[in-house]
C-alpha cells in the first residue's frame, strides 16, 4: 500500500514538472531573413502590424535613474492621482520603500480614488501581510497574480513579470525596478542596485492601460472601463512609441520575435543592457550574423553582484560564439546591474521588463516600451557608455582561459537554461 502511494505521488509530481516546464506554445524555430533595415519604414511597418499595437506619435518618455529618481516620480504621481491608479509588478517587498508605496496607495484609496493593485503571487511572497491587509482595508483592491490553488497548479511557473504604473489613464512608468530596498539610492554600492525606469505621457500610456487590463481581467474576471480609464490622450511631444507585451496565454513567442526583428533589422551598432543574458541558439545566431555583416555590438551584462550566479554562469557557457564573431561583453562591476534595454542603430530604443533570455521570451508575462526617436536613442546610448566605463571587458581569451572547474559549473548551468 506504501509502495503505491509512493509511486502514485512520484507520478503526480512527474506530470506537474512537466505541466509547468512544458513550453505552452510552439517556439520559433527558423532564423529571420534579412530584408530591410531598422530606418527602413517597412521596419515600424512590420512592428506595428505583424506584432503590434500600433506605434503611436506624439509622446513624451522621461528617463529616470536609478531608485533616487525613479521612487519620488512614481510616489510622486500617486499621491497626485484624483481617479484611478493601476498598478502591477513582480517584485513588491517589505522594507521602507514597500512601506512608502503602501502607505500612498491606501491614503489615496481613502481619499476615493480607484486603486488597482496587481502582485506576482512568487515576486511578492516576501511582502508584508500586514501591508496588505492594510491596503485592501484602506479600499485598495490587491490581486495576486498566480497564486496557487490545487486546480490551476500547473500556472505556477509562469508569473507576470510585467512593471507597470497608470496614474489616472494618462501618466504611465515602466522599466525594470521593483519595489524593494535594493534598488533605493543611486547605485553608489553593492547595496544599492542600478537600474532605469521611464515615465511616460501621451498617446502610448492607453495602450499601457490596455495591458494592464489583460492581466486585470484574466485574474479577476472584472472589466476596467470608462474615461477614468481610458481618457483621452493628446500629443504632448516628438516620440513614436508602443507599449508591446508578451504572454504564455496568447502569443508567448512575440516578445522573443520582437527581438530577433530589431537584431536582424540592425545594420550599424546594437547596444545592450542585459540583468540576465541567457540567449538561445536563434538568438545568438541572430547575434553573430549581425556582427559578421559589420554590426557593432556591445553587451554590458551583470559581474560577481548578481542576485542570481546560476544566471551568470549560464550566461557564460554561451559566449563563446558571440565573443568569437567579435561581439563585445563586458561585466558591471559596482553593484547589481539590473537595467534591461535595447538599442539599435541610434533609433529603436526597447526598454521594459523583459530579460534576455528564455524565461521572459517563453514562460513570463512581459511588456516593454519601444520608442522609435533618435534624440531618445542618443540619449539612451550615453547612458550606457556611462555603464560601459563601469564594466569589465571580458575577451574571448579569458573566455577560453577560465578554470576548468568554472566551465563545468557553467556548462551544468547551462542545463537549466531553458528555465533561467
Amino acid at each position: 500500500m506504501t509502495i503505491a502511494l509512493i509511486s502514485c505521488a512520484l507520478t503526480l509530481l512527474a506530470v506537474f514538472l512537466t505541466l509547468n516546464l512544458m513550453p505552452g506554445e510552439k517556439k520559433i524555430e527558423q532564423q529571420l531573413s534579412r530584408s530591410y533595415s531598422t530606418a527602413d519604414e517597412q521596419f515600424a511597418r512590420s512592428m506595428g502590424v505583424l506584432l503590434g499595437p500600433p506605434i503611436v506619435k506624439g509622446n513624451k518618455v522621461e528617463v529616470l535613474l536609478n531608485g533616487d529618481q525613479i521612487f519620488p516620480a512614481m510616489l510622486n504621481a500617486i499621491r497626485g492621482a484624483k481617479q484611478t491608479i493601476t498598478f502591477e509588478t513582480y517584485i513588491y517587498w517589505g522594507g521602507t520603500i514597500g512601506h512608502e508605496f503602501s502607505q500612498a496607495l491606501a491614503e489615496r484609496a481613502r481619499a476615493g480614488v480607484k486603486v488597482h493593485v496587481l502582485l506576482d503571487f512568487m515576486g511578492s511572497i516576501k511582502m508584508d501581510g500586514d501591508a496588505l491587509d492594510m491596503m485592501r482595508q484602506a479600499g485598495v483592491q490587491v490581486q495576486r497574480y498566480h497564486k496557487p490553488v490545487w486546480w490551476k497548479f500547473t500556472r505556477l511557473n509562469n508569473r507576470t513579470h510585467r512593471k507597470l504604473l497608470i496614474v489616472d489613464g494618462k501618466v504611465g512608468f515602466t522599466g525594470g525596478v521593483g519595489i524593494a530596498d535594493q534598488w533605493r539610492g543611486n547605485a553608489q554600492d553593492d547595496e544599492h542596485w542600478r537600474d532605469t525606469h521611464f515615465r511616460v505621457e501621451g498617446p502610448v500610456v492607453g495602450q499601457m492601460q490596455a495591458v494592464f487590463m489583460d492581466n486585470w481581467t484574466k485574474s479577476t474576471g472584472a472589466v476596467l472601463d470608462g474615461s477614468a480609464y481610458f481618457p483621452p490622450l493628446e500629443d504632448v511631444g516628438p516620440q513614436a512609441a508602443q507599449m508591446f507585451s508578451s504572454s504564455p496565454t496568447g502569443g508567448s513567442e512575440s516578445m522573443h520575435l520582437m527581438y530577433l526583428m530589431a537584431i536582424t533589422a540592425a545594420r550599424h551598432e546594437i547596444l545592450m543592457s542585459a540583468s540576465y543574458f541567457v540567449p538561445d541558439e536563434l538568438a545568438i545566431n541572430a547575434l553573430v550574423d549581425a556582427a559578421q555583416r559589420g554590426v557593432h555590438i556591445r553587451i554590458i551584462t551583470p559581474g560577481k553582484e548578481i542576485d542570481s550566479d546560476l544566471v551568470r554562469y549560464a550566461s557564460h557557457s554561451r559566449w563563446g560564439d558571440l565573443l568569437k564573431a567579435g561581439i563585445q561583453m563586458a561585466e558591471y562591476q559596482p553593484t547589481m546591474y539590473h537595467v534591461k534595454c535595447l538599442i539599435v542603430d541610434g533609433l529603436l530604443v526597447s526598454v521594459g521588463s523583459t530579460n534576455f533570455d528564455n524565461r521572459s521570451f517563453s514562460i513570463n508575462d512581459e511588456a516593454n516600451l519601444n520608442v522609435l526617436d533618435r534624440q531618445f536613442a542618443a540619449q539612451q546610448a550615453a547612458i550606457f557608455q556611462d555603464d560601459w566605463a563601469k564594466a569589465r571587458l571580458i575577451t574571448l581569451a579569458a573566455w577560453e582561459n577560465r578554470p576548468w572547474t568554472a566551465k563545468v559549473r557553467d556548462e551544468l548551468a547551462n542545463l537549466l537554461g531553458d528555465q533561467l
